[in-house]
């Protein structure tokens, strides 16, 4: 069985993350794409939205794709989450699983620079998606033949869109209409999160 892991912070979730999702899916013929909403990531600040909404937005942008699963391990580890803790619990709970990081190419560049990076390249093999401003020739030149052949490029649509600029949006009162599923800006303004105002409708 071919399993995708995919962390991140989801502050919020959006179209762009639905796009790597459906992407790595399709191109290397994975059964289920497991979701793993951050709780104290430790190569970034702190979420803006408290895990359990983050988590919350999570379920309801997957809650149509049945090869979708949202995990709590992440929400629930105490301290710094690190990708080999991640990739060594699901090792034991799936040993006959081929499992897949996904993540972006720029957080593939930089792999030489994780937690025991040695056991992370063999755990699991990675999907690199590419990022604006970001193309795939970084990896051959960041990391050793032996790290390239357990790694997979993908080119996911949409990635356009960002979490900062969707966050700079309630703010600012603009739409977010096209860069969310309509599920995730409804709970965004019911909860009054990232500035969005709860008693006023979206705008259009």
């Amino acid at each position: 069985m071919r399993i995708g892991l995919m962390g991140g912070t989801f502050d919020p979730v959006h179209y762009g993350h639905l796009g790597i999702a459906d992407a790595s899916w399709r191109a290397l013929g994975l059964e289920q794409v497991i979701w793993l909403p951050a709780g104290d990531p430790p190569h970034k600040e702190a979420a803006l939205a408290p895990q359990e909404h983050r988590y919350a937005m999570v379920k309801l942008a997957t809650a149509d794709h049945p090869q979708y699963h949202v995990s709590r391990l992440e929400l629930e580890r105490i301290g710094p989450s690190y990708s080999i803790d991640t990739l060594s619990h699901f090792r034991r709970e799936r040993p006959e699983a081929e499992l897949f990081f996904i993540t972006g190419v720029d957080a593939v560049c930089d792999l030489l620079t994780w937690r025991r990076h040695e056991d992370v390249i063999r755990a699991c093999r990675f999907i690199a998606v590419n990022r604006p401003g970001y193309d795939f020739s970084c990896l051959e030149e960041r990391l050793p033949a032996a790290y390239l052949e357990r790694i997979e490029k993908v080119t996911a649509p949409g990635l356009d869109v960002s979490s900062t600029e969707i966050r700079r949006r309630l703010r600012a009162g603009e739409s977010i209409r096209s860069m969310v599923p309509e599920a995730v800006e409804a709970y965004i303004r019911a909860h009054g999160l990232y500035g969005a105002r709860s008693d006023s409708p979206a705008p259009a």
